[in-house]
């Protein structure tokens, strides 16, 4: 069967108002770039002529502005899932003009072939090469695309020539069973391979193929500073005590470690500590400081997700493919995040939190509880099956004003129950085998601006008797203090 090769504004017309529509790519890598583009001016267009057109949003994660940003510029977002981290699309979902479902980044492919979300109409992919026999190579990064492709009526391929078709052999498309018919995984270390490097769909699928030559973005980090670069020193410092206890094994563990700068500033403080092994690593992102490390030999394998790099790595990457195809592996989020695989290879998890309360909870997604940030992604899939789970946070936010430690988290995502350890630049409170008090105050004498203890302490002993001491009139007396004076310092006990 021949490709049908189309506009992107062509391709726009096979999208309609009220389908739903899933998006390839993890982060902004791997995105379709020009046709959400297209559909969004087409959007805009039936809304000018009185006509409804909004359109269901399913990606792997966030998708940069080509896609949220532009559909939400749009009023194009009938509903939204898994993740997302636009601002204009953030701001849609808190003013309630598009509804967001919030999902472990695991478990979206799965609860799309159960039914639980209704039909998916249109899959649009970003491709490095597709065949007339239905081929599909994608680019760099995988996230829902093996579904997305099977499950939707109509695909529309984003051809994109920047990306070299030599990278065929860095993917590993893998979907299980579904119950009762699921088997194990077949997972075993993170360089196994257990799938296809290619994607194979029915031809008469593919209504359209768009040529294009457009760049990625790029991912683009806060600069490392002080704070950043003492959480990854800490964090390194306590695994190499970890090792010498024999708590981990003198071979090490393989490690995940999530999205921004304290991840790289992790994974590179890890990397420089001679206490700490060449390591592999099994996450659903890989940042420049993989690359950076396997350059020079302290990152042995990664398998991800995504290449979710700049533009400098990720030119490093396919300047040097026969290098690289043999120690990158990209996977479906259903596999790269996949509990069961968690805790079978028995990964040390390091995640990045919003917010801590003192008792160990952590608050990955709402600011004051109420707005939304980003979505809770895949560390929840991380932590609840991990060898060890870690949590980091700079202490305060805001010049000092907000206090990443509070007495109740105002939104959880996490409970105590799953958090191992939590790390500031200011030290590490190891939360294994404690009470709550314990916990408490491991948390403020550790993790807490110093300027924030005495507060924090104040808390804890003005609670009531119980095995949790919460004083349930004065657990959000932080968040009050910020709503009402702009900073958390001013906390007034009185009024509680």
């Amino acid at each position: 069967m021949a490709l049908k090769f189309i506009t992107a504004e062509e391709a726009a017309t096979f999208v309609n108002h009220d389908d739903s529509v899933g998006f390839s790519g993890f982060t902004p890598s791997g995105c379709p770039k020009i046709i959400p583009q297209a559909i969004a001016v087409r959007a805009e267009a039936e809304h000018a002529k009185g006509n409804p057109f909004q359109i269901g949003v399913f990606t792997g994660a966030s998708t940069g502005d080509r896609i949220d940003g532009a559909l939400a510029r749009a009023n194009a977002v009938k509903f939204r899932s898994p993740y997302q981290s636009s601002k204009d699309l953030r701001a849609s979902l808190n003013a309630r003009r598009a509804q967001y479902f919030d999902l472990h980044l695991s478990t979206l492919a799965q609860d799309l072939r159960y039914g639980f979300f209704g039909k998916l109409n249109v899959a649009v992919v970003e491709a490095a090469d597709v065949t007339e026999d239905g081929e599909i190579l994608l680019t760099d990064a995988v996230g829902n695309s093996p579904t997305f492709c099977r499950m939707a009526d109509r695909i529309l391929v984003e051809l994109n020539h920047f990306h070299p078709k030599e990278i065929r052999g860095m993917h590993d498309l893998y979907e299980p069973a579904d119950p009762p018919y699921r088997r194990e995984i077949p997972v075993y270390t993170p360089s196994d391979r257990i799938g296809s490097p290619v994607l194979k769909v029915s031809p008469d699928k593919i209504v359209g193929v768009v040529d294009t030559t457009t760049q990625p973005d790029g991912s683009t980090f806060t600069p490392l500073d002080d704070v950043t670069l003492d959480i990854g020193r800490n964090v390194a410092a306590f695994l190499v005590s970890e090792m010498n206890a024999g708590r981990i094994p003198a071979s090490f563990l393989p490690l995940q470690s999530g999205v921004g700068n304290i991840a790289n500033a992790v994974l590179g403080c890890m990397g420089e500590n001679e206490g700490i092994p060449p390591f592999s690593i099994f996450t659903e992102v890989i940042q420049d400081a993989v690359i950076k490390l396997m350059k020079q030999g302290r990152v042995t394998f990664a398998s991800g997700c995504s290449l979710t790099l700049s533009t400098e790595a990720l030119n490093e990457v396919y300047s040097n493919l026969p290098f690289y195809r043999d120690r990158l592996l990209l996977r479906p989020q259903e596999i790269s995040n996949n509990p069961e695989i968690v805790r079978r290879l028995g990964l040390i998890t390091i995640n990045t939190a919003l917010e801590v309360d003192i008792f160990g909870n952590i608050n990955s997604t709402h600011v004051s509880g109420t707005r939304m940030m980003n979505g809770i992604g895949g560390s929840g899939d991380f932590t609840r099956g991990a060898y060890l789970s870690v949590f980091t946070t700079p202490s305060t936010a805001k010049d000092g004003k907000i206090s990443a430690i509070v007495p109740m988290v105002s939104h959880t995502d996490h409970s105590e129950h799953s958090v191992k350890v939590i790390v500031s630049e200011y030290g590490v409170a190891d939360l294994r085998g404690t009470s709550p008090v314990q916990r408490a105050r491991l948390i403020i004498d550790h993790c807490a601006h110093p300027d924030y203890r005495p507060l924090l302490h104040e808390y804890l002993n003005r609670g009531v008797a119980g095995h949790t001491p919460q004083d349930l009139k004065a657990c959000f007396a932080f968040h009050r203090a910020l709503a009402d004076r702009g900073d958390m310092h001013l906390v007034d006990w009185s009024s509680c």
